[in-house]
């Protein structure tokens, strides 16, 4: 078979299984009685981010072929969500945080990781297949987003929004990916038999990459942009449930289907995933990490500005720019790392890069946004606010949001110092 199409087949499982509950998690979890705990949900994914993907890159960059790893990951993860699932559904309007997030948090923590090794599974089937990985994983990496906007829907049509349900969808898919990942070309493991430091023994050589000024200093903002990552996820969807609450607004599109309107930041990742190639060569990382800053600057304004009814085009807007927000900085940052790092510590390096981001930073975020949130939307509404209020608190907030963003980008044109060269071209 193709390995172009066996990796569509494999990004498009990859994310499929995130898109089942990623959106909509938030929207579950408010109308259970959990709505001051959605940041925390959120927040364990980046948590996780901190250790796991850079201890599974280390197992698969020494010991256990990265594919294999990669399966493993996915069978625990599956069964976890499946578990989660069934429980929120039996247990119903009397289901409890704890068992809840245990069961979630261990799904996560296997899933977190899963991302990384995607990618390293990804460019050496691409390279030992003589393809360009900048050229060729772009393309490859789409069907990813395509996963993850037919699981959206999928949860939508279906009615889950609001149900545990979700997580079972998501942990099927999981056990599918799973079995299917043993199945992939082999990746190398660097099993010499050569004395190592134990620095080489536990991986942590990808550290080193700190001694670099450029290096430094990128994953240094990757942790700040990272910030920004979950809020839109964790949030958005009960931000759109909320205007329910207001008459004129009640039977909306973007109230009824909050996560088909959503999806439409996803379909716009599907286009500017095809851009970076592009953007890559001609303009380098430095301008490619600005655009995806400001791009995130006009995600949160537009949704501070919007509303369902004649404000939905902000709402739109907002969308089309997460494609840019979320893949010139999560998708060049991958190959930014792959270009810049030897083989030996690729994985591992990947890991880094999610440890900063999705880890350190997403967390730092959805906890700050909880609070924040807290503040001035779930107090009120606690208190039985007048819905003007609350909704009044969501813009507050968006727009707090938005100038963090953008204080970030200010702070990354003085900070970081692009070599001149672009990132070349594998050919």
């Amino acid at each position: 078979m193709n390995v172009k199409f066996r990796l569509i087949l494999l990004s498009f499982l990859q994310f499929a299984v995130w898109g089942a509950y990623l959106t909509c998690m938030g929207t579950y979890l408010a109308t259970h009685g959990l709505g001051r705990q959605i940041g925390i949900f959120y927040a364990i994914q980046g948590i996780v981010s901190m250790f796991m993907p850079a201890i599974l890159g280390i197992i698969a960059d020494r010991w256990i072929q990265a594919q294999k790893v990669l399966g493993i990951s996915h069978l625990i993860s599956g069964v976890a969500m499946i578990s989660a699932g069934l429980y929120g559904l039996q247990a119903g309007d009397a289901v409890q945080f704890g068992p809840l997030f245990a069961l979630y948090t261990i799904g996560v923590t296997f899933y977190m990781p899963s991302i990384a090794l995607f990618n390293s599974v990804s460019y050496n089937a691409l390279e030992v297949n003589g393809l360009d990985r900048v050229k060729n994983f772009p393309p490859v990496r789409v069907f990813g987003t395509v996963g993850f906007i037919v699981s959206m829907w999928c949860v939508d049509l279906l009615g889950f929004q609001a149900s545990a349900a979700q997580f079972v969808v998501s942990g099927c898919l999981g056990l599918l990916l799973g079995l299917y990942a043993f199945s992939l070309p082999a990746c190398q493991c660097n099993k010499d038999n050569k004395a190592v430091s134990l620095a080489d023994m536990f991986g942590l050589q990808a550290f080193k990459l700190f001694k670099i000024k450029k290096m430094a200093v990128f994953f240094i903002f990757s942790m700040f942009l990272g910030v920004s990552l979950q809020i839109t996820n964790g949030f958005a969807n009960p931000y759109l449930h909320s205007f329910g609450h207001i008459p004129e607004y009640a039977d909306t599109f973007g109230v009824k289907h909050a996560n088909m309107l959503i999806s439409l930041s996803q379909i716009a990742e599907t286009l500017c995933i095809l851009l970076i190639p592009f953007f890559l060569k001609r303009f380098g990382i430095k301008k490619v990490m600005l655009i995806a800053m400001f791009a995130w600057v006009l995600r949160f304004g537009f949704f501070g500005l919007g509303n369902p009814g004649p404000g939905v085009w902000l709402f739109i807007l907002s969308c089309l720019v997460y494609g840019v927000a979320f893949d010139f900085f999560n998708i060049s940052g991958s190959l930014f790392v792959d270009q810049e790092t030897d083989i030996s510590i690729r994985a591992s390096a990947q890991g880094l890069f999610m440890l900063m981001s999705n880890g350190i930073g997403a967390t730092i975020g959805t906890i700050a946004a909880q609070v924040v949130l807290n503040h001035f939307v779930f107090t009120p509404l606690k208190n039985h606010a007048d819905p003007s209020v609350i909704m009044q608190g969501w813009s507050t907030s968006w727009y707090i949001f938005a100038g963090y963003a953008l204080v970030v980008a200010v702070a990354f044109i003085f900070a970081f110092k692009e070599e001149k060269e672009k990132i070349p071209s594998e050919s």
